[in-house]
């Protein structure tokens, strides 16, 4: 039988590279979302419409018909906005998620997968796991720590707190994704993007945020859209799934890839301790989408980056 798949955020990281993949599926019919942006990569096959999500008129036009809704559209930066204008991650996120678990409700969606966050996990030394989230955020989360939580929360409601005509909802927690299609914006752009960019710009100074120390989970876009894949034919009922590497690396470690990849040597990197950095250690465990989702990361980091980077210096 065919599918009606809404994806939300079409113009965006995570919503280009899952309707490349899902595009690939002839049963489906895919549709998807964007906001205002003239320029962008579209798939072929994908019905696309401009709707403004936090309008809630446009979100019940766009759920219409639909039998599966991923949203992945947020309102996301890297550290230094998140550092500086953390609001601008509270009320338009939370307006959408709210207006789109509403429509797709009323529309009679039978699947809603929600691409949450692990910044909802409190600031500890081990690996996570999907009962490990508090509202014990890490101080510079706190403000897109219970934006995502509290979204999580209602995703739970519409899954197990209503007695007649319930939702399957599923929450998804990722690492820190890279790849094709990233932002790499210097303003908006995370941690990979912004070494790329510099390293293949060849700055020198070259400089990196924070002492180079923190240690953060990374997991390429394609291991992602696998796992949500697994996610969108395989379950039913109300889960949370951390989908990540479960290993860390440090920033240093991701840098000196970046240069030998490269072949960029004898420079000098530059530390800066007073720049917007994030939590200092973040660890994941998969058990749980390794043991349900039969989920493996196949990409290694290094592939990863050079990947990255061959997109990078192909498009930028």
């Amino acid at each position: 039988m065919t599918k009606n798949i809404l994806v939300t955020g079409g113009s965006g990281f995570v919503g280009i590279n899952l309707l490349k993949k899902l595009s690939l599926n002839k049963n489906v019919n895919l549709y998807s979302n964007y906001y205002s942006k003239l320029n962008f990569i579209k798939i072929a096959d994908v019905k696309y419409v401009n709707s403004n999500l936090e309008n809630i008129d446009e979100c019940k036009k766009i759920c219409k018909n639909m039998n599966i809704v991923i949203m992945c559209a947020a309102n996301s930066s890297g550290a230094a906005i998140m550092d500086k204008t953390p609001l601008v991650h509270l009320n338009p996120n939370i307006r959408m998620n709210i207006n789109m678990t509403e429509a797709a409700y009323e529309a009679g969606v039978s699947k809603f997968i929600f691409i949450s966050s692990n910044t909802v996990y409190p600031d500890v030394d081990f690996a996570v796991k999907e009962g490990d989230a508090t509202f014990d955020f890490f101080d510079k989360y706190y403000v897109v720590g219970w934006m995502k939580r509290f979204s999580e929360i209602i995703m739970e409601i519409y899954s197990n707190k209503i007695k007649l005509n319930k939702m399957t909802t599923v929450i998804v927690r990722p690492g820190n994704l890279y790849g094709p299609f990233d932002k790499f914006d210097p303003e908006k752009s995370k941690v990979i993007p912004s070494l790329i960019k510099k390293v293949v710009e060849r700055q020198n100074p070259l400089q990196v945020w924070g002492d180079g120390n923190d240690v953060k989970d990374f997991l390429y876009i394609d291991d992602f859209i696998g796992g949500l894949e697994n996610i969108i034919n395989k379950i039913d009922s109300h889960e949370i799934f951390n989908i990540a590497s479960g290993k860390g690396v440090t920033i240093k470690e991701v840098l000196s890839l970046i240069l030998k990849i490269e072949n960029y040597n004898n420079l000098k990197i530059s530390f800066d301790g007073s720049m917007p950095k994030m939590i200092p250690k973040r660890l994941i465990n998969i058990d749980k989408a390794k043991k349900i989702l039969n989920f493996s990361p196949k990409i290694s980091l290094e592939e990863g980056l050079l990947k990255t980077i061959e997109w990078y210096k192909s498009n930028k």
